[in-house]
């Protein structure tokens, strides 16, 4: 027994500290993978079950300073991890880049903004629990858990064993898409007089689409490219890049074009009732007159 139990605790010390980055792995939450699976458990497990149940009587909360001060927070700090990304970036390779397991400020500098942005990731589960305290259910889909579900773990991985090199590219392009939907997010907290000046939401999930076909062209680079960047990681980026794709087009198409067509098909209506309208009073007029001559 005590073979076994030895046995588990050098698969585990293999695992998550001789893999790990000596830098980076006695950072907070990177270490064990057991707390952040507990905030996701606790995440999922609220959203889906719990949350629900607690509002299905009550009304929906507001939160309008609470949204305002949070998304306000969440675009500072996808505009500093940009910020971040493009000073490191211009003395990367944008083909191939390895991780810089070095000790200089320069590689701690990068390994601390994949840090952030994994923290970043973990704040982000706040989306969907304000969507819950707020009643909107329509927006807890599918989509929207599964996506804020993989990225804290992706993220964790990439914190921990490569922090760094050439998977920052998907961070920082994802960063600029976060500038983009927490501003959209940031200015309809003010409320319903907003919307007018709120014309471009659609643009967003285009952009995200147009970030998930840059992610997967720039991952297939490993394929044919050899740089100490680790050719695996492509099991987890390119099947994520495409799945994501199709999930936003399938959101895209449900929530816009559908949409469009059915305005299009209700003001063809219009226009035929008016039509209709128009030829019946015609007639109208018609009989009218001929009754006046016959007088």
């Amino acid at each position: 027994m005590a073979a076994v139990n030895a046995t588990q605790v050098d698969y585990w010390n293999f695992l998550f500290t001789d893999l790990a980055d000596p830098r980076t792995n006695d950072w907070f939450l990177i270490k064990s993978p057991l707390p952040l699976l507990g905030i996701l458990a606790f995440y999922l497990f609220f959203v889906l079950s719990w949350g629900p149940k607690f509002m299905k009587d009550r009304k929906p909360f507001k939160l309008e300073r609470t949204l305002l001060v949070y998304n306000f927070f969440q675009v500072a700090l996808s505009v500093w991890m940009v910020y971040e990304g493009v000073v490191i970036w211009q003395y990367y390779s944008w083909r191939c880049q390895p991780v810089d397991w070095s000790r200089t400020p320069k590689a701690y500098r990068e390994a601390r903004v994949v840090y952030v942005y994994y923290l970043a990731k973990i704040t982000e589960l706040l989306d969907t629990i304000f969507f819950v305290l707020r009643k909107n259910d329509r927006q807890v889909t599918f989509l929207h858990v599964y996506h804020h579900t993989v990225m804290p773990m992706i993220s964790w991985g990439t914190s921990k064993y490569y922090p760094g090199g050439h998977g920052t590219f998907i961070g920082w392009i994802n960063s600029f898409v976060h500038i983009i939907m927490y501003s959209y997010y940031f200015l309809s907290a003010f409320g319903p007089q907003m919307q007018k000046y709120l014309w471009w939401k659609k643009y967003i999930t285009n952009l995200q689409m147009i970030q998930f076909c840059c992610a997967f062209i720039h991952q297939t680079q490993l394929l044919y490219t050899d740089c100490g960047y680790p050719r695996w990681s492509v099991c987890f980026t390119l099947p994520n890049a495409v799945f994501f794709y199709f999930l936003f087009n399938d959101f895209y198409q449900k929530s816009y074009k559908k949409k469009q067509a059915a305005a299009k098909e209700k003001a063809l209506l219009a226009d035929n009732n008016n039509d209709g309208c128009a030829k019946n009073l015609n007639k109208a007029i018609e009989l009218q007159q001929e009754k006046q001559k016959a007088l």
